[in-house]
């Protein structure tokens, strides 16, 4: 057997410079997490948040296709998986706005309704499977009055039931590294006072501000945005028009689809790949009410699939009658995928002479496609060209073949 002239001295060099950077590399990217991602986070105001709202809202969007969803001119079988979906779980992550959508009604009637909300969300548990708030900004007006509502919602909540087990909150309007830092610190002080475990308390980031894509030095920021959140930064939410307006874009051409927006969710990409943090696109603020359902439909079916095309597979929802087209687009999206995803990967994981060499990245692609699709609803189990452990385990790159 040939051997090259290399001593081990020269392999031992190069492993004893790059552990440092091996660790910290394997830190800082641990891939794609376990789990499922919702396609979508609905936001409420936490003044219209009941113990009947996901029911509710489930009963309007099923009514409104049983009514007119033969405009959107869906294949039989998959207008029956939406009706289906509609009614077995129409919303899929359920976020309760104290924010932008709640506004500032004073500190004694939101105190009131931060316990409220936290003790229906404890006796709705399952209702959805992910739940939240999303509790105003750290910047300095909003700081105090953020904190307390959180405080106050868990107070409500951890005194009716155990936290949810899809639980996540919502950090808004970042302008600098530093609120995402004293936001992960504000929820470990939480876990202490709650007696929860240690790292439960997770938060998405909304990327709604021009600082949280560059900051005041030219930096990329997203990149700083996850390293401050120290591991509880579940995801990463681009926020449509808060970000357009902060950029000076009239509001009749504010849109997900606008080449600011564009570029914003490319840096979101690049700064998240890898991190184990997800991404989620905005939302368009067009309702399907009124005259308008055919037309806002279908721009919001566009929107949806464009998202999904880009690699965005969550969105917002503002309004029961969106959820049609969400499911329509997201299940046409993974339907229409699946025949080609299947079989590239079983004939990957075969190895055989296909005429197409995909490498493990390409399967490890195929097999979280096929995983999302499963967890949506969109496809089912005896679709699938593998086990369900398997498709796993490829989408963690866990194995080769």
């Amino acid at each position: 057997m040939a051997s090259g002239r290399l001593t081990e001295r020269t392999y031992a060099a190069a492993d004893a410079r790059l552990s440092e950077v091996d660790a910290r590399v394997a830190a800082r990217y641990p891939g794609e997490p376990a789990g499922r991602q919702p396609v979508h986070t609905v936001y409420v105001p936490a003044s219209a948040y009941g113990p009947g709202l996901v029911a509710d809202w489930g009963e309007r969007a099923g009514k409104i296709f049983a009514d007119r969803g033969g405009e959107l001119g869906l294949a039989p079988d998959l207008a029956v998986r939406v009706a289906r979906k509609l009614e077995t779980e129409p919303i899929e992550d359920l976020r309760i706005d104290f924010e932008d959508g709640y506004g500032h009604p004073g500190d004694e009637e939101e105190d009131a309704a931060a316990l409220a909300c936290g003790r229906t969300l404890a006796r709705t548990a399952g209702a959805t499977p992910f739940c939240g708030i999303r509790f105003k900004s750290f910047e300095q007006a909003t700081r105090r009055r953020g904190i307390r509502t959180l405080d106050l919602f868990l107070a409500g909540l951890l005194e009716t039931g155990p936290l949810p087990e899809g639980f996540v909150v919502t950090l808004p309007k970042v302008t600098a590294v530093e609120q995402v830092s004293v936001a992960a610190d504000v929820l470990a002080e939480l876990e202490r006072a709650y007696d929860l475990p240690e790292g439960r308390l997770r938060f998405e980031v909304q990327i709604e501000t021009s600082q949280s894509i560059v900051d005041a030095d030219g930096a990329v920021a997203v990149a700083g945005i996850v390293t401050a959140a120290r591991g509880r930064c579940s995801g990463l939410h681009y926020g449509t028009y808060d970000y357009s307006a902060g950029l000076g874009i009239a509001a009749a051409y504010q849109s997900m689809a606008h080449p600011a927006a564009d570029f914003a969710k490319a840096v979101m990409q690049v700064g998240a790949a890898g991190t184990g943090v997800r991404l989620s696109d905005g939302s368009t603020n067009r309702l399907p009410v009124g005259e308008a359902v055919t037309e806002a439909w279908r721009e919001h079916l566009g929107l949806v699939r464009r998202s999904l095309e880009r690699g965005f597979y969550q969105g917002w929802d503002l309004h029961p009658h969106q959820l049609p087209t969400r499911y329509a687009a997201t299940y046409g999206f993974f339907r229409e995928g699946l025949p080609a995803a299947a079989a590239r990967l079983r004939d990957y994981a075969e190895a055989a002479d296909s005429g197409v060499l995909d490498e493990p990245a390409t399967a490890q692609a195929l097999a979280a496609f096929l995983c999302r699709g499963l967890d949506c609803g969109a496809l089912d189990e005896g679709e699938m060209p593998l086990p369900r452990a398997r498709l796993d385990a490829y989408r963690r790159r866990a194995i080769t073949r």
